[in-house]
């Protein structure tokens, strides 16, 4: 499936990610080291720098540091924000793993940021991912939250899953779905599959941590959510910007127009690629410091 995936979104002659600084680590976790790739841009700062750590996708059974949504993603914030991004390589929920075992390996992973922080030239810590990164991210920030009474500057949701059941779509999206192929949607049993397989016994009965769209959002940092218009999951994204303006939080929703679930597996060739690393990367550079 891995290698079916890579050659649907190959396109060689779209723009090749940055070349910039990347150092791989193993960082302790309640489960044993947890892999991350860190990138860093040229060093003309070793201080004051936005820090950011990302979590990929994939539906919390796949993806690696390698996968372009992971990999690209972080290159190009690098490039365009001048940040310190690190990705991380949290357990997947494969041979008998389950939540809370993904969700552990990232919130290590922000503590070790957080313990880090000087070393690395960051002076502000921002969190986020993509599809089930996406989730991870916010149950990390709430679990944060809960434990240690901290906040990351911003939160980056793209194209979400928050949701024990996927939301009923709008209107709009409705009508985006009826012009999709039955191939390329995402329908209730993936999505039922893909939660049972996180959650494992504790599918009938979760935990807010592990679906953020039951959880009280209230003390959640600024967030940004993307979602894609050709995409199920967009109704778990509109509806979770939803919970989290009604908890009086400052949410910024994006529809990306044109758009599948992935699109961060996408080259910045296309414009509304860019145009969302774009937004996350002016998130990220009205925090720098180095001036």
């Amino acid at each position: 499936m891995r290698r079916q995936l890579e050659a649907f979104d190959s396109y060689p002659d779209a723009a090749q990610p940055p070349d910039v600084v990347t150092e791989e680590r193993n960082i302790p976790g309640p489960h044993g080291p947890v892999p991350v790739r860190i990138y860093f841009p040229a060093a003309t700062a070793l201080r004051g720098r936005p820090g950011f750590v990302w979590m990929h996708g994939g539906a919390f059974r796949f993806g690696d540091l390698d996968m372009k949504e992971a990999d690209w993603t972080a290159r190009e914030l690098v490039h365009k924000a001048g940040a310190v991004v690190m990705s991380v390589d949290y357990r997947l929920a494969v041979e008998g793993v389950n939540y809370p075992v993904p969700l552990d390996d990232v919130v290590a992973a922000i503590q070790w940021v957080r313990e880090n922080s000087a070393d690395l030239g960051i002076s502000s810590i921002s969190i986020g991912g993509a599809s089930a990164g996406a989730n991870l991210a916010a149950g990390a920030a709430l679990r944060l939250r809960d434990a240690d009474n901290w906040k990351c500057e911003h939160l980056v949701l793209a194209y979400p899953s928050m949701h024990v059941d996927l939301p009923d779509p709008s209107k709009s999206l409705e009508l985006a779905l009826a012009e999709m192929l039955p191939a390329m949607r995402l329908t209730p049993g993936m999505f039922r599959s893909m939660r049972e397989n996180y959650l494992g016994a504790l599918s009938s009965n979760p935990p807010s941590y592990a679906m953020p769209g039951l959880a009280d959002l209230r003390g959640l940092p600024p967030t940004l959510v993307l979602n894609a218009e050709y995409d199920d999951l967009r109704a778990s994204g509109e509806a979770f910007s939803a919970a989290l303006a009604g908890a009086g939080l400052d949410v910024e929703q994006v529809l990306v127009r044109g758009m599948l679930h992935g699109f961060l597996n996408l080259s910045t060739s296309f414009e509304p690629v860019d145009d969302a690393l774009e937004r996350i990367a002016d998130r990220l550079r009205a925090l720098d410091h180095t001036s």
